[in-house]
């Protein structure tokens, strides 16, 4: 990769709409030579897909938590994507340092939906505990893809 191609990455996490025509007079390259490129970024893996955004509020989904999950023992973190991937709540989640084993982030419809999503994690075998914070006001969001 160039930074042609880096180029081409940083306006399509911008616009993934963007025409290459419109691409390539940012950068210098003419449309065909910037769909060449984007076709191998895609065919290397680089690019994984094209997607839009929407608000979750759109969709109902504007009660959000950050939740600190403790287990018992040791969990193989194969573990906690089984059993964190059974509950639609959960948008992403990941395994930490510290005293928590993983950090959870979840999406609901309200403080009742959270709630009952929150019980299903907490019944789950080999968790221990919770600790859950909910999100009053977003600060700062940036796209990681």
């Amino acid at each position: 990769m160039d930074s042609l191609d880096y180029g081409i990455i940083d306006l399509l996490r911008q616009n993934s709409r963007a025409g290459y025509g419109d691409i390539g007079e940012t950068i210098g390259l003419s449309a065909s030579a910037v769909k060449r490129r984007v076709d191998r970024l895609v065919a290397d893996g680089v690019i994984r897909s094209f997607t839009i955004q929407v608000d979750p509020a759109v969709d109902g989904m504007s009660t959000e938590a950050y939740v600190e999950l403790f287990c018992r023992g040791t969990v193989a973190p194969d573990e906690l994507k089984r059993i964190l991937s059974g509950i639609p709540e959960v948008v992403d989640a990941g395994t930490v340092t510290g005293s928590a084993d993983a950090i959870v982030h979840m999406r609901s419809r309200d403080i009742p939906s959270l709630e009952m999503a929150l019980e299903m994690v907490r019944v789950a075998p080999n968790v221990d505990h919770t600790r859950s914070a909910i999100v009053l006001s977003k600060l700062i969001h940036r796209p990681h893809e």
